[in-house]
C-alpha cells in the first residue's frame, strides 16, 4: 500500500512540475536580464560590487563594459578573503559550502555555495527526475533501491564553512522520500578508496531490486564490468527491474554501446549537466538529444564563440544572440558570487525554442598544434559516426598531436582502448579520418595541403585508461581522462600500455 502511495504521489508532483516549467521555456530571454540586474543589486554594496561600480549597471552592456571575464585565478583574491570568514566580498553573506575541486594552476578550488544556490543544485536534478516521470508516466523506479554514487560526504570546516566535494554535499541534501531506499551505505561512501569502494558497493547492491543507478559513464562501466565478471550475466539479468541511469559530466554518445552491451536488456537514460558551480541544464525528453538550459536557476549564462575565446576584446552574447550549431565557452554569474565566470566548459546549442544544448568540449581540451583546433565534440562525432560503418567496441580514447615524428609528415595519434576491435583496422583508420575531416575543415585543408598526414591509431591493452588514471590519483569519483590534448603529456603516459 505505501508502494503504491508513492509511486502515485511522485506522478502527481511530476505533473504538476512539469506544467510549471513551462512559463521559464516561454520567457528565458527576459528572464536572463531580470535576473542579472537582481544579482547586481543584491551584491551592490560588497567589496566586488563596489570595485566594479554595481550601482550604475543597469543593462546587460553596462554589466559586460564594467566586469571583464574572469577565471578561478582572477578571483581567488576574493575567494582567499572569503575562505577567513570574511561576508560581503563576492555576495552579501559567506558561503552556506564551499565545493572543493581538483584544480591544475590553482591546486585546489573553493567554489562558493551560497544557501540562495544549493536549493538550486538540488532542485536541477529533481527537476530531470520529473519530467522523465511525467513523459514516462510511470515512477516505479522510486519503490526500488537506487545508488546516488557520490564522492565521500564527509566534509571538514574552513572557517566554519562547511567544505567537501559537490557530490557529497548534495548527498546531505537528497528528499526524504528517497533516503530510505537510498545505497550505498554511509560507511561505504566515505571510502577514499575507489576500488575498494566499488568492491564493496557491489556487496551492498546485488542481490538488491536496484531500479535506479547514477553516476559518470566510466564509472557505471567499472561497476557494471565488475558485476558481469563476478556473476557472469548482464546487468538486466542481475537487476531485472532497473529501469533508469542517470549521468552527467561527460558525453554519454561515445560510452553508449559499450553500455548497452554491459546492460543487454532497455534502461532508460536520463543526462544532465550540473557542476560546482551549478546545474545548468538536463535532458527534459529522454528520447531526444539535447539538454535543457536553466535559465530560471539563479545563473546568467553568457557565450563566448569559441574562436574568440580568450581574446581581447572577445564577444560575450546573451541567449538571443547565440546561434544553432556553434560552439562557445560558457560564462556564469550566479547567485553564489561567481560573476562573469568561465568555467572551462563548451556548448553547444541544437535549439532555441526552448534552449537546448550539448556540451561539446572543454575550453581547454583541445588539438590544435598546427592550427586545427579540434574539440571534442568532433571527434567524439567522428568516432561514433566510423562505429556505425565499421562495428567495433570502445572503452576509451586519447587523442595527441605528433609534431615530430620519426618519418614522414606530422600527424593526429588516436590512442585507442578496443573492448573488442574492427574486422579491418585498417578501413577503420581511413574512415575515422574522413569523418574527422567532414567535421573539421581547417584539419580537412591541412591533410589535402600535405601539412599533416591522414590519423595513426595506436591500440592500448586492456584497462589501459584505468592503470593510467590509477597510476595519476585519478581513479573513480568525477575524474575523467579527457579525450584529446595539445601536447603530448597524457600520450606519452600511455606509451607503455601500447600492443
Amino acid at each position: 500500500m505505501l508502494n503504491f502511495f508513492k509511486k502515485n504521489a511522485a506522478l502527481v508532483w511530476a505533473k504538476k512540475h512539469v506544467q510549471k516549467t513551462g512559463e521559464f521555456k516561454k520567457n528565458s530571454e527576459k528572464n536572463q536580464e531580470t535576473l542579472l540586474l537582481s544579482l547586481v543589486k543584491t551584491a551592490q554594496k560588497t567589496l566586488f560590487g563596489r570595485e566594479h561600480d554595481f550601482e550604475n549597471i543597469h543593462s546587460i552592456k553596462e554589466f559586460q563594459e564594467k566586469v571583464p571575464v574572469a577565471d578561478y585565478e582572477d578571483l581567488k583574491p576574493y575567494i582567499e578573503r572569503v575562505k577567513k570568514g570574511q561576508a560581503n566580498i563576492l555576495w552579501t553573506e559567506t558561503p552556506e559550502y564551499f565545493a572543493k575541486t581538483s584544480g591544475t594552476t590553482s591546486g585546489s578550488k573553493y567554489i562558493p555555495i551560497s544557501k540562495e544556490g544549493m536549493p538550486f543544485q538540488i532542485a536541477g536534478a529533481q527537476s530531470a527526475l520529473f519530467h522523465y516521470i511525467a513523459q514516462k508516466n510511470n515512477a516505479d523506479f522510486v519503490n526500488g533501491k537506487m545508488i546516488f554514487l557520490q564522492g565521500s560526504p564527509e566534509m571538514e570546516e574552513v572557517f566554519g564553512i562547511k567544505t567537501g566535494r559537490l557530490s557529497g554535499i548534495v548527498a546531505h541534501h537528497i528528499p526524504a522520500y528517497l533516503q530510505k531506499n537510498r545505497l550505498p551505505s554511509w560507511k561505504t561512501n566515505i571510502m577514499e578508496d575507489w576500488e575498494a569502494k566499488v568492491d564493496k558497493i557491489i556487496e551492498e547492491t546485488e542481490h538488491e531490486n536496484m531500479t535506479l543507478i547514477s553516476g559518470i559513464p566510466p564509472w557505471l562501466i567499472m561497476y557494471f564490468e565488475k558485476l558481469t565478471e563476478k556473476h557472469g550475466k548482464k546487468i538486466k539479468q542481475l537487476f531485472p527491474n532497473l529501469q533508469l541511469l542517470v549521468t552527467g559530466g561527460v558525453n554519454y554518445e561515445p560510452y553508449r554501446d559499450k553500455m548497452e552491451d554491459l546492460l543487454g536488456g532497455k534502461v532508460d537514460i536520463i543526462q544532465t549537466f550540473p557542476a560546482s558551480e551549478g546545474f545548468f541544464a538536463f535532458q527534459d525528453d529522454y528520447t531526444k538529444e539535447g539538454l535543457l538550459l536553466l535559465t530560471n536557476h539563479g545563473i546568467f549564462y553568457e557565450f563566448i564563440p569559441l574562436e574568440d575565446y580568450g581574446k581581447p576584446g572577445a564577444r560575450r552574447l546573451t541567449l538571443k544572440e547565440v546561434e544553432i550549431n556553434k560552439d562557445y565557452a560558457l560564462i556564469l554569474t550566479t547567485n553564489s558570487g561567481l560573476w562573469a565566470y568561465s568555467i572551462g566548459d563548451v556548448v553547444r546549442f541544437i535549439d532555441k525554442d526552448p534552449y537546448k544544448i550539448l556540451v561539446s568540449g572543454r575550453t581547454k581540451h583541445f588539438t590544435s598544434a598546427f592550427g586545427e583546433h579540434v574539440i571534442a565534440f568532433e571527434v567524439e562525432e567522428a568516432m561514433k559516426a566510423t562505429l556505425e560503418k565499421y562495428p567495433a567496441q570502445i572503452t576509451e580514447f586519447h587523442l595527441a598531436p605528433q609534431v615530430n615524428p620519426a618519418e614522414g609528415l606530422p600527424y593526429h595519434e588516436w590512442l585507442i582502448e578496443f573492448e573488442k576491435e574492427p574486422e579491418n583496422r585498417e578501413l577503420f583508420r581511413l574512415q575515422l579520418d574522413r569523418e574527422l575531416r567532414e567535421r573539421n575543415t581547417y584539419y580537412d585543408d591541412l591533410i589535402s595541403g600535405n601539412i599533416l598526414q591522414p590519423l595513426h591509431i595506436s591500440v592500448l591493452k586492456k584497462n589501459a585508461f584505468h592503470e593510467y588514471a590509477k597510476s595519476q590519483g585519478k581513479l573513480g569519483g568525477q575524474n575523467k581522462t579527457p579525450r584529446l590534448a595539445n601536447d603530448r603529456k597524457i600520450a606519452d603516459l600511455l606509451e607503455i600500455y601500447k600492443l
